[in-house]
């Protein structure tokens, strides 16, 4: 699937876009079964925020259960001083997570797709393992930020492995909370670890190698159907979305099944519910 330019691209600068990858009757289908579960969803029966900026305290048991199942997540700007919903919950809600390429038709169509195992083995995994997916909204108005981060601190692998597929399913612009990256980042160092012992988790730091700033870092603009491919360990932050358009992603987490996954990772899979590749 990916040139010998392109792979040399993702090897020089830890991320590569691929415009176009993605048709517009496939995005249709994803997010037509985003809203149906966004639909079915009882904000009554959650109390899931999502936010990088304070793992330790904002991580609870409905965060925590997501793993392996499909749970939705409001963001952080939804409620207001009451504790009442701003707005209709469908442009309240950050994120969808964490299962649905395995417990939602649509979803699984999207992503058991042979063209992401190739680019996956393009980029050097060997047996790709999906993980983790989420369907990300980035709400008009109320988009959070999401902090610098790399997603191996979620994923941690020996050696590290884990890739990033991002989809745009709507145009991502500097307006409405693109991606920004560091070009080359994906060889600095893991800063941080997320570890889970049970219903314990924590935050490790592992390394005080400064996040990037604008002086680095460059913005990641994309076209709707684009994949963004990154590298675990690729700094990569979004902006607050203040526009009056959404900007909706959606992304998978993979590690190549010939690394030694970390039992202290967040997400764990045994025989019951085994982790399975892109076909």
């Amino acid at each position: 699937m990916l040139s010998a330019a392109q792979q040399e691209q993702y090897q020089r600068d830890g991320f590569l876009v691929l415009p176009g990858f993605k048709s517009a009757d496939e995005i249709a289908a994803l997010r037509a079964g985003a809203a149906r579960i966004v639909d079915a969803f009882d904000p009554a029966a959650a109390s899931g925020i999502f936010t990088t900026k304070d793992q330790e305290k904002k991580a609870d048991e409905y965060f925590l259960r997501s793993d392996n199942t499909i749970r939705c997540f409001f963001e952080e700007e939804a409620f207001g001083p009451d504790g009442q919903l701003r707005q209709a919950k469908e442009l309240s809600i950050n994120k969808i997570g964490h299962a649905m390429h395995d417990l939602d038709p649509a979803f699984r169509a999207f992503s058991n797709d042979p063209r992401l195992q190739q680019v996956a083995h393009d980029v050097g995994l060997a047996d790709p393992q999906v993980w983790q997916s989420m369907y990300i909204f980035k709400q008009p108005g109320i988009g959070g930020e999401v902090r610098w981060h790399q997603d191996a601190t979620y994923f941690e692998t020996d050696p590290i492995s884990v890739t990033t597929f991002w989809f745009a399913l709507e145009d991502a612009t500097l307006d409405n909370g693109c991606l920004w990256a560091e070009p080359g980042g994906h060889r600095t160092p893991l800063r941080e670890r997320f570890v889970r012992t049970g219903d314990d988790i924590r935050v490790e730091k592992l390394d005080a190698t400064p996040w990037p700033d604008d002086s680095t870092a460059v913005p990641l603009e994309c076209k709707a159907g684009a994949l963004v491919l990154f590298h675990g360990l690729l700094p990569h932050y979004s902006a607050p979305n203040r526009s009056p358009v959404s900007r909706h992603a959606y992304t998978l987490h993979v590690t190549d099944g010939a690394t030694v996954y970390s039992p202290r990772n967040w997400i764990q899979r045994d025989a019951a519910f085994p982790v399975r590749g892109f076909t």
